[in-house]
C-alpha cells in the first residue's frame, strides 16, 4: 500500500520553498544594488570620488602673493605712496584663559581696548577664537609676548598703507574688503588690480589618519607669483606743490574745490593730478560719501567756458577760414532760433580781428568761426580732439563728456554757443589734453599714469607714449600759439604770466548747470586757465579748474593766478632756461 504524505508536511515544505526562495531573491537584489553602487563609484563617479579620498589624505596650504607697491618719480630716485604694511592681530582662546578678569585688566593697557569689553570675549568659552585687536605694532605685540598671557596669541597680518596720506589720493585710491577679500577699489588700485594681486600658490602633502604630515610622501609646490611693482608718470615733488597752491587758492577765494591737470605735451604723461576735496586712502571709512573717492579730473564734467574759442579758432584756422588777422564786425549780438546770444557784459566790440576776439574772449567772434566752418566740420574736429569720448587714461570710472546737442546739425544754436564752451560738457583731462594737442604740434597724444611695471621675476616693462592721431597741422598750432601768447601779454591772462617765460593760455568763466533740470545755478560759477609753457618748446601743459569760487566772478581774477604759480614752479623747477627778459608794467 503506498504511503501518503501528510498535508501538513507538505505545506511546511512549501513554505520552506518559499523562504528560499525570497531569500535567493533578496540576495540577488542586494547584489544587483552593490553592484549597481559600485559601477557607479568605480565607473561613472571613480573621479569625483577620487579627488575625494586625496582631499581627505592630502592637507594643502595657500601661499598667498604680496601685492605690488606704487611708486612716484623722484629726484632720488622713486618714492613709495603704496606699500604693505606688516601688522599683528591679537587674539584670544577663551577656554585657554585662566584668570579672565586680570587678563584682561593687563592686555587692555596695551591695547587700548576696554576691560569690560575683554572680559565679555572671554566669557565665551565655547568659543575657540575672539579677535582682540588689529593692526596692532610692533611694538605692542612684543609687549604682549613678554606678558605670556594663556589663552593669548598673536597672528601676522599685512594691510595697504599709505605714507604719503592724502597725497594723490584719488589717483591712487585705496584696498578695501569686498566679499571678504580685499582688493583694489578706486584710482590705479582698482585699474591695475590684476597687476598688483598676483596670484598664489600653495604647497601640499598627503597625511595619516590623525592628520599629520608624512614627512617621506609625496609633496608638491607651486610658489606663489608676486604682483607687480608700478611707477606712475607723476613726480612726487610737482605733486605736493601743486596740491599745495590748490589749496591755498580754494581757501583764499572759499570755493567749494578744485583741480588741477599738468601734462606733459611730446608723451602724454600725467605729471600731477590734484583735487579738492580729496581724502585720506588709509582711514578711507572716514569718508562722508563715496563721491569723495571719486577722481574730478577724469570722472567729473562741467561746461568749460571759454577755454573752448582757442579749439573753435584753431579749426577755423585748420580749415582755412579765418587767420589771425581776419576782420569781422561784431554787432554785440547773434541771434538765431528765436535766441540772442550776447557778449560778456553786453560788450560791443565793432570791427576786430581774430586776435582780438581771443584776446578779449568774445563770444560773437568765435560764432563767426563756426558759422564759416560749418556744423558738421565743427563737429568732427570736436571729436578728433577728443570730446565726447573717453580719453583711455587707465584710470576708472573715466566720462566721456556730453555733446549730444550737436547731433542734429540742423540747430546752430547748439553749435554756436558750444563754440565758446557752453552747452557740451568735459572733463578736466580732456579739455587739458586737446591743448596739450596744440602745445605738440597738433599731435594728440593719449594720456598715461603708468610709466612702467616692475615685475618680481625681475623684468621691468615700460608703458611707452601712444600718438592718437594729428588734429591739427603744425601750422595751425604754431599760429594758436602766437594768438594765446597775446591772450596772456595783452588779454586777461595777464595773472598767468610768469617772468622771463613765454607763457600761453586762455582764461574761462562757465555757468554751472543745474541738475536733472534746464537752466543754471544763479551766482555759481567755474573758473578754468589753461595753457601751456614755453611757447617755443612747449615742456608743460597746466589746466587749473576753480569751483565756484566767492567775491570773485572772473577765472582772471581766481585760476590764472593760480596757474601762474603752478607755472612758474614748474619751469623753475625742472630747471629751463629763461627765454624773454622781464616785461615791466
Amino acid at each position: 500500500m503506498r504511503k501518503t504524505v501528510p498535508q501538513r508536511r507538505r505545506g511546511e515544505n512549501k513554505e520552506r520553498h518559499g523562504r528560499i526562495f525570497s531569500l535567493v531573491l533578496f540576495l540577488f537584489l542586494l547584489f544587483s544594488v552593490l553592484a549597481g553602487r559600485l559601477f557607479v563609484l568605480q565607473i561613472l563617479r571613480s573621479d569625483e570620488y577620487g579627488a575625494a579620498a586625496e582631499e581627505q589624505r592630502t592637507v594643502t596650504k595657500v601661499l598667498p602673493s604680496n601685492r605690488g607697491e606704487i611708486f612716484l618719480r623722484d629726484a632720488g630716485g622713486l618714492s613709495p605712496v603704496a606699500v604693505n604694511r606688516r601688522y599683528s592681530l591679537v587674539y584670544a582662546v577663551p577656554p585657554h584663559i585662566g584668570e579672565g578678569k586680570e587678563t584682561a585688566r593687563r592686555l587692555s593697557e596695551i591695547v587700548g581696548v576696554p576691560e569690560a569689553t575683554l572680559e565679555e570675549k572671554f566669557s565665551k568659552t565655547n568659543d575657540p577664537f575672539e579677535v582682540v585687536k588689529r593692526r596692532v605694532s610692533d611694538e605692542e605685540a612684543e609687549r604682549i609676548r613678554a606678558l605670556a598671557l594663556p589663552g593669548i596669541g598673536l597672528l601676522p597680518e599685512v594691510y595697504r598703507y599709505y605714507p604719503a596720506d592724502e597725497l594723490l589720493s584719488q589717483t591712487l585710491g585705496f584696498v578695501g574688503m569686498k566679499e571678504d577679500e580685499s582688493v583694489g577699489q578706486y584710482g590705479v588700485e582698482a585699474s591695475f588690480e590684476e597687476v598688483l594681486r598676483g596670484s598664489g600658490g600653495a604647497v601640499s602633502n598627503e597625511r595619516d589618519a590623525a592628520g599629520r604630515w608624512i614627512p617621506l610622501a609625496g609633496r608638491t609646490f607651486e610658489a606663489p607669483i608676486h604682483g607687480a611693482n608700478i611707477v606712475l608718470t607723476v613726480e612726487r615733488v610737482l605733486q605736493y606743490e601743486v596740491e599745495k597752491i590748490l589749496r591755498e587758492a580754494v581757501n583764499e577765494f572759499h570755493a567749494d574745490g578744485g583741480t588741477i591737470v599738468v601734462l606733459e605735451p611730446k608723451t602724454g604723461s600725467i605729471r600731477a593730478l590734484a583735487s579738492l576735496p580729496n581724502f585720506n586712502p588709509n582711514e578711507y571709512a572716514k569718508a562722508e560719501n563715496v563721491e569723495a573717492f571719486l577722481n574730478p579730473a577724469v570722472s567729473l564734467t562741467y561746461e568749460p567756458g571759454s577755454i573752448m574759442k582757442p579749439i573753435t579758432m584753431a579749426i577755423g584756422i585748420e580749415e582755412g577760414k579765418v587767420h589771425a588777422g581776419t576782420e569781422y564786425v561784431d554787432t554785440g549780438v547773434v541771434k538765431e532760433g528765436g535766441y540772442a546770444i550776447r557778449n560778456a557784459e553786453e560788450k560791443v566790440y565793432g570791427r576786430v580781428t581774430m586776435m582780438k576776439v581771443l584776446e578779449e574772449s568774445i563770444n560773437t567772434g568765435v560764432i563767426f568761426v563756426e558759422r564759416s566752418v560749418g556744423n558738421s566740420r565743427f563737429r568732427n574736429y570736436l571729436e578728433r580732439f577728443g570730446f565726447g569720448q573717453e580719453t583711455g587714461v587707465r584710470l576708472p570710472a573715466e566720462a566721456s563728456g556730453n555733446m549730444q546737442n550737436l547731433k542734429n546739425t540742423n540747430r546752430s544754436i547748439e553749435f554756436f554757443t558750444a563754440s565758446f564752451g557752453q552747452g557740451i560738457t568735459v572733463t578736466p583731462l580732456q579739455i587739458a589734453n586737446a591743448y596739450a594737442a596744440l602745445a605738440n604740434r597738433g599731435i594728440l597724444m593719449k594720456p598715461r599714469i603708468v610709466e612702467r611695471l616692475l615685475f618680481s621675476d625681475g623684468r621691468s616693462e615700460e608703458v611707452p607714449p601712444e600718438e592718437i592721431r594729428s588734429v591739427v597741422s603744425e601750422s595751425t598750432a604754431r599760429e594758436i600759439g602766437g594768438m594765446l601768447r597775446n591772450v596772456v601779454v595783452n588779454g586777461h591772462g595777464k595773472r598767468a604770466d610768469v617772468p622771463g617765460y613765454s607763457v600761453v593760455g586762455k582764461t574761462g568763466t562757465a555757468q554751472v548747470a543745474k541738475r536733472g533740470e534746464k537752466g543754471y545755478e544763479e551766482g555759481m560759477n567755474i573758473g578754468s586757465f589753461v595753457g601751456y609753457a614755453p611757447l617755443e618748446n612747449p615742456e608743460f601743459v597746466v589746466l587749473v579748474k576753480i569751483d565756484n569760487p566767492k567775491d570773485v566772478v572772473w577765472a582772471e581774477s581766481s585760476a590764472a593766478p593760480t596757474f601762474g604759480k603752478v607755472m612758474k614752479f614748474l619751469l623753475e623747477s625742472s630747471g629751463i632756461p629763461r627765454t624773454e627778459s622781464e616785461r615791466k608794467g
